[in-house]
């Protein structure tokens, strides 16, 4: 039996939700929309119909931005949609003892807490959004979607950290994020998938995985998602060496550090003016920062696919997604054209238009964008867990 799924995505710097009809091998989308986070303490509410038509579009108040639930269930409710059933959660890190999608129950909002630490930027808003929904549907079964449980049978040669055994028993290793997502990718291919897929997920946060005959072998995030590519305002990876020195030779805290490697570095750093890719291509003159940083960001995504192309000795089928890799034609054209070598060849026209295939029929690689449906799979999952006997 089908039951109505509301959906919440806790991101690093916007909200997204869903209502959707789900069922054991279905969810259809009933309504969709984000609370997004724009800069200079703005946000705005925005929220469309399975048929796209607009039901909300406003400038969103402080308080809506800290306590949404309310106001999306009044919204559920103004558009004469059913009520939800289910609750459904993204969580990007359950730390070393929540790996798999789950209920919620006291004890996993315990544990939940205790892994605040593997993801200090993305945890503690996602926590505030479960005990919101908690307190406001105490009666509906929640539960809990880890972006973690997609990367975790990787190989213990991807998963392992060169680190002494006593940390790594503590749960230091590699986890992998944005496992939703894949999984959506890896679900819309169906049939077509291909044996060696890489998914590169291009947004605020931004990683790329390697996926085997529907598994991930390897991504590019590592214990927490800070690592692996620059991203809006995360480092990506960092020679040790350098937080060592800001330690030690400027006095910088692990507060400090955190600030500096999560919410100061990444392309916001490297431009010194922003860390959304749109302003940056509107200020990016030849020589100025902002060209840089887009600069490096290509590269850094360009040698990242190439490395994970090396763990799948080779690759079939790569995929852009997340809102950097569906939208931004040009950055999709110089990250291809970098790729060429691997027989990847980019049909402009295609490109442009943004759709499906965006690969010449001659490509030995085929290019492909698709939309992240992340919040369809806490749907799926969460109506499968909270069935009924």
């Amino acid at each position: 039996m089908n039951r109505a799924v509301l959906t919440f995505n806790s991101g690093s710097s916007s909200l997204k939700f869903g209502l959707y009809e789900a069922g054991p091998a279905a969810a259809d989308r009933l309504m969709s929309g984000e609370i997004e986070v724009l800069g200079d303490g703005q946000s705005r509410l925005h929220a469309s119909d399975t048929h796209g038509h607009t039901l909300a579009d406003e400038a969103v108040a402080a308080a809506t931005r800290h306590e949404p639930v309310e106001r999306i269930a009044r919204l559920v409710r103004e558009a004469r949609l059913p009520p939800p059933a289910i609750i459904g959660h993204r969580i990007v890190h359950g730390g070393p003892s929540l790996r798999h999608h789950c209920l919620i129950d006291d004890a996993v909002l315990h544990g939940l807490e205790e892994a605040t630490p593997f993801a200090a930027l993305h945890i503690p808003p996602a926590l505030a959004v479960v005990r919101d929904a908690r307190a406001h549907f105490p009666a509906l079964p929640q539960v809990a979607c880890f972006d973690t449980s997609f990367h975790a049978a990787m190989p213990d040669v991807a998963r392992t950290l060169p680190l002494p055994l006593a940390l790594r028993r503590e749960g230091l290793q590699r986890y992998g994020f944005h496992g939703l997502s894949c999984e959506s990718i890896v679900h819309q291919l169906g049939s077509n998938l291909p044996e060696r897929l890489i998914i590169a997920h291009l947004g605020n946060g931004a990683s790329v995985t390697a996926v085997r005959a529907g598994r991930s072998i390897d991504t590019s995030m590592g214990l927490t998602p800070t690592g692996g590519i620059p991203m809006g305002t995360r480092s990506g990876d960092l020679d040790p060496g350098i937080l060592i020195y800001l330690l030690r030779e400027r006095g910088f805290t692990p507060d400090a550090l955190e600030e500096l490697v999560d919410r100061r570095s990444g392309l916001l750093g490297l431009s010194g003016c922003d860390s959304d890719m749109r302003s940056l291509k509107e200020a990016a003159r030849p020589g100025s920062d902002a060209r840089l940083a887009i600069d490096i960001f290509c590269y850094c995504l360009g040698k990242t696919i190439a490395a994970m192309a090396q763990a799948l000795a080779g690759v079939d089928t790569l995929v852009f997604t997340g809102g950097i890799g569906e939208n931004d034609a040009s950055l999709r054209a110089a990250v291809s054209q970098s790729l060429a070598w691997t027989g990847a060849a980019l049909d402009p026209s295609r490109n442009e238009r943004g759709e499906g295939r965006i690969s010449t029929t001659a490509s030995r690689v085929a290019l492909h964008i698709i939309p992240s449906r992340e919040e369809r799979q806490i749907a799926l999952h969460s109506a499968a867990l909270a069935r009924t006997p």
